[in-house]
């Protein structure tokens, strides 16, 4: 009877006690009552050690209202039950997600929780016992029996509830872990491998309507509810009739963009392979001008050329690659250039690669429709007259094209050594370019299916891929994503069959238009901007998941950094060649762009490479290639690697659903920025004073807010909801509004691995070199300044809440 006193205090207990004793109760009033478990599909068993304690209430309520509907008699009258309550709790369960509408959740709280705070409660209401039974001995026997019984099931209660109830030493996180594991377990690499190959097949269609109507008919086989077609009517700049072309003007000599010598043939019936290499949303003409090579078209450089010679008009020969294209072709635009030709130089590929002759398409798009910046294409909106995105006229090249135009040898490899290509500037070349593209309104579908939370369906954790998009290229990066996203679906919702669910709402959304600018996602986000930027709390990108088959490589948040190191950590220790853990804040292409810059929502991705492909410049990715995008199956033929990104990624989309506290980590964040500061000469002290007090507030906050909330015996539900409504929104304040074009509006964000310094002070301090004025570096350390000043303020703000609601407490 010690075990069960000691116990006793425990909500578990009290309930575990409750149910063993009923039956016992006609017993002590000398009448049969009539008991039954109700409400029981509404929590699966497993679940309960999950739950909080507001989860307790609503599963006290239950039990509470039948057995109120059992004491209903005579004497009875008080104990009535508020229904609505009830109905309400059933109503949250079932109801659509409405982006529009939806509510913070509440739980109900039953009076089961004072039958345990008072203990004359249930006395109040209990009658005497009959009084028409002469027998004396026969009622002192029963009360006799009846007290055995009670000490011996006190003595079973107590022993079995201090031997399987988790101790206060056991880690709720614990519990968690075993429940993904479990979710993980039926991610099987076959069955991801069936569903790639069933996607490919669907790729040769005319337009993506099939493809769609697949994903949705199959999303929705596996459970996944209200699974929805979102359209968008679009602009999209598309390859024009015939071939474009570059000219020489000395010898006449005309080629296609792969090098192959013009033919009218190819010009009336041009194949695909001819008509793919091109700039979408890029100007369209004829131009001829001398052909001058700006490199990586760097500012350093365009200010060295422009002192040699005149560039109004001319021709950019320039090579993808170490800064976002956007950027490079806003400087030859003011550079007063009236062409480029772009290309991949040989050197910056893996020596494995050979991609001489092969040509690839670029999108100048930055992101949505052209004809709605900044506001979605539904129905109503106007529209813009903006097909060209760009003065200039942009023609993908191959390699052996521009070895050509240089009158180059083709093999530049000596020695095992690589020499770049470059035209020597004694020699004048004159090209007459030709860049031909049209633009037509098409439909782009967003399939979006939602997985409502239980406790908190107003919080949204957003997955996303994307889908082949109709007259793009034909590679299978889409169809990996796209195989990868269902097999999740598929684990989760076996799961959720049996009755579980996660705490927040879950969000998977296949993008379409993709390869143009990321489209639809844009288009999505425009539409339900205001509901996302309250509800969103993370985005898990499955962009392109499989480029290599060498490196695991993973890109976050600052803020998740350090539980996505814990993930790659622990699926390093499983493989036998695992280089060491490799996480960054580095921009990224894909739909992310649109939560990681208009929303500063927290993002992750992981990803496999080649380890010579990491080494390589970066922004080389913005070349989407024909014929190198077919070799999935070549580099993970029994898509293992597909399985383990699933793996990865569903872990980390569980916890973010799942956790009481949401897994941020604000100590980064202020880390991060001291950081981007550190060794940087240009910064005045106000800003690493500023960036020193935003590391002493995030440490506070981490250590008097987060500890107590991760803490099971100390958590409250009104501080944990407060908490996390902070941890949602702490990338909001490094959201700039001006930055160079290609460049991240999330400052927290690098342009490549290499600096560490923030991207916009480099940039305004490389412009500023060919300026007579440094106003530019001015506008972006205050672009900085007022980004950390914002962040302090906001959690400060949130310790103040915190320290207001303790004194109102006490």
């Amino acid at each position: 009877m010690g075990a069960f006193q000691e116990d006793a205090s425990h909500p578990d207990n009290c309930l575990l006690c409750f149910l063993i004793l009923s039956p016992l109760m006609p017993l002590l009033k000398g009448k049969k009552m009539a008991y039954q478990k109700v409400n029981a599909d509404q929590r699966a068993p497993g679940h309960s050690q999950y739950l909080d304690n507001d989860d307790l209430q609503a599963t006290a309520l239950d039990l509470e209202w039948d057995m109120e509907k059992e004491l209903e008699e005579p004497g009875f009258d008080q104990f009535r039950l508020d229904r609505a309550e009830n109905q309400n709790l059933e109503n949250s369960e079932t109801a659509d997600l409405n982006l529009d509408s939806i509510q913070p959740a509440t739980s109900p709280k039953g009076r089961f929780q004072r039958l345990q705070e008072e203990s004359e409660y249930v006395t109040r209401y209990t009658r005497s016992a009959p009084k028409s039974n002469p027998c004396n001995f026969c009622r002192l026997s029963k009360m006799l029996c009846t007290a055995i019984i009670l000490f011996i099931f006190g003595i079973l209660i107590g022993y079995y509830a201090h031997k399987n109830c988790p101790s206060n030493a056991t880690s709720s996180g614990t519990l968690d872990l075993q429940l993904y594991q479990e979710i993980l377990k039926t991610i099987q690499a076959e069955d991801i491998k069936n569903s790639f190959r069933n996607l490919i097949q669907l790729y040769k269609s005319e337009d993506d309507v099939e493809i769609s109507k697949k994903i949705k008919t199959h999303w929705t086989s596996l459970g996944l509810e209200d699974v929805q077609f979102v359209n968008y009517s679009v602009l999209l700049s598309l390859p024009g009739p015939s071939p474009s072309s570059v000219t020489l003007s000395s010898s006449g000599q005309c080629f296609h963009p792969n090098g192959q010598p013009c033919s009218e043939e190819a010009r009336k019936h041009g194949s695909q392979d001819l008509l793919y290499p091109y700039a979408a949303y890029s100007a369209k003409g004829t131009l001829e001008g001398e052909v001058i090579d700006v490199g990586y078209g760097k500012a350093d450089d365009l200010k060295r050329i422009k002192k040699m010679k005149n560039t109004t008009n001319q021709i950019a020969l320039l090579k993808l690659g170490k800064l976002p294209l956007l950027y490079k072709l806003s400087l030859l635009e003011k550079a007063g250039f009236g062409g480029v030709l772009l290309y991949i130089d040989p050197c910056d590929l893996p020596k494995t690669t050979n991609l001489s002759y092969d040509t690839f398409m670029v999108s100048l798009n930055p992101g949505g429709d052209p004809s709605t910046p900044g506001y979605p294409s539904v129905d109503g909106s106007f529209r813009q007259n903006r097909s060209d995105l760009t003065s200039l006229l942009v023609q993908p090249i191959s390699a052996s094209l521009v070895a050509k135009l240089i009158s180059s040898p083709q093999d530049r490899t000596k020695n095992g050594v690589c020499s770049p290509l470059e035209l020597p500037n004694n020699e004048e070349r004159i090209v007459n370019m030709q860049v031909q593209t049209v633009t037509k309104f098409k439909t782009v579908t967003n399939v979006v299916g939602y997985l409502k939370g239980l406790t908190s369906p107003d919080r949204y954790v957003i997955v996303g891929s994307h889908h082949h998009t109709a007259y793009s290229y034909n590679g299978q990066e889409w169809a990996s994503s796209t195989a990868i996203i269902t097999a999740f679906i598929r684990a989760l919702m076996l799961r959720v069959k049996r009755g579980w669910r996660p705490d927040r709402t879950i969000v998977f959304c296949s993008w379409g238009g993709t390869t143009f600018g990321n489209i639809g996602s844009y288009e999505w986000g425009e539409e339900f901007k205001k509901v996302l930027q309250r509800n969103v709390v993370a985005y898990v990108s499955l962009h392109s998941p499989i480029r290599g088959n060498s490196s695991l490589y993973s890109v976050s948040s600052p803020s998740l950094q350090q539980l996505v190191a814990e993930k790659s950590n622990f699926n390093c220790s499983r493989r036998a060649h695992c280089p060491g853990t490799n996480v960054s804040s580095v921009q990224i292409r894909g739909d992310a762009d649109y939560f990681i810059n208009h929303l500063g929502v927290p993002t992750v991705q992981f990803a496999y490479e080649d380890i010579k492909a990491l080494e390589s410049p970066s922004f080389l990715s913005e070349a989407l290639f024909l014929k190198r995008a077919t070799k999935i199956e070549e580099m993970d033929p029994f898509f293992n690697l597909h399985e383990t990104i699933t793996k990865l990624s569903g872990e980390v989309i569980l916890q973010i659903a799942n956790e009481p506290v949401l897994p941020f980590n604000a100590l980064d964040i202020a880390l991060e920025v001291q950081n981007n500061l550190k060794g940087d000469q240009l910064n005045p002290h106000q800003l690493l004073a500023l960036a020193s007090r935003l590391r002493e507030s995030a440490q506070v906050f981490q250590s008097d807010e987060m500890r107590p909330a991760n803490d099971p015996k100390e958590r409250a539900p009104i501080r944990v909801r407060m908490l996390n409504d902070i941890l949602q929104d702490m990338e909001k304040s490094f959201l700039v509004q001006q930055v160079p074009p290609g460049f991240y509006r999330n400052i927290l964000y690098h342009v490549d691995e290499k600096t560490s310094q923030f991207s916009i002070l480099l940039e305004a301090s490389e412009h500023c070199k060919s300026l007579p004025s440094n106003e530019t570096l001015q506008e972006a350390l205050s672009e900085v300044l007022n980004s950390i000043n914002s962040a302090q303020v906001y959690f400060k703000a949130g310790l103040d809440v915190f320290e207001n609601v303790l004194v109102g407490k006490n």
